[in-house]
C-alpha cells in the first residue's frame, strides 16, 4: 500500500491527499514508466546522462500547466545543452502532441496516463483526482535529485527561476 500524505497541496484551497513518498535533495530519483507522443516507453533509466527538469503539470489544456509549459519553453535556450526538460502530466499523449503543436512548445512531454507510476513513485499523484500535483524536480546526470518543488495550491505557478537556477547548478 502506498503512502498517503495530506496537508502538503490544495486544489483550489481544498486539501487533497498525496499518495508516495515524499522526496528531497539528495536522495536517488525513483524509477518510472511512462510514455512517450508514440506511446513509447519512457523510464528514468532511459533519460539518464543528462541532466533533468521535469515540469509536472494536472493537464495541459488548463491556463496555470500551459502557462508552466509555455515558460519553461521559452527558457529552454538559457539552459547548458546538456539540460533536457521533460513535462510529464497524466493527459493522453495525442492531446499533448496537439497542445504542443497549437502552442509551438518543443519540450518533450510525456505522459503517466497509464499506470500513474510516476505520480505514485515521485509522490505527486492527487487520490481523490488521479491526476499529478503541480511541481518541478531537478535530476542530475547520476539520478540524484538536486531540486524539489510542491507547489502547495495546484493552481499556483512554480518558481521558474529557482527550477531553472538548480538545473543551471546541477549541469555544473
Amino acid at each position: 500500500m502506498a503512502t498517503e500524505r495530506t496537508g502538503i497541496v490544495t486544489m483550489k484551497g481544498n486539501p487533497v491527499t498525496l499518495i508516495g513518498p515524499e522526496l528531497k535533495p539528495g536522495a536517488k530519483a525513483p524509477e518510472f514508466r511512462v510514455v512517450d507522443g508514440s506511446l513509447q516507453p519512457v523510464t528514468l533509466a532511459s533519460t539518464s546522462g543528462k541532466v533533468r527538469l521535469i515540469s509536472v503539470v494536472p493537464s495541459l489544456d488548463t491556463p496555470v500547466c500551459s502557462t508552466q509549459t509555455k515558460t519553461f519553453n521559452a527558457k529552454l535556450s538559457s539552459l547548458p545543452s546538456d539540460v533536457e526538460v521533460l513535462t510529464i502530466s497524466v493527459d493522453l499523449p495525442f492531446a499533448q502532441k496537439r497542445f504542443c503543436g497549437a502552442e509551438n512548445v518543443s519540450i518533450r512531454t510525456l505522459s503517466d496516463y497509464q499506470d500513474r507510476s510516476f505520480g505514485e513513485n515521485w509522490g505527486v499523484l492527487i487520490k481523490e483526482l488521479k491526476l499529478l500535483a503541480r511541481s518541478v524536480f531537478v535530476v542530475d546526470r547520476n539520478d540524484t535529485i538536486a531540486y524539489v518543488e510542491i507547489v502547495p495550491e495546484v493552481t499556483s505557478e512554480p518558481n521558474y527561476d529557482r527550477a531553472i537556477e538548480a538545473a543551471k547548478n546541477a549541469a555544473g
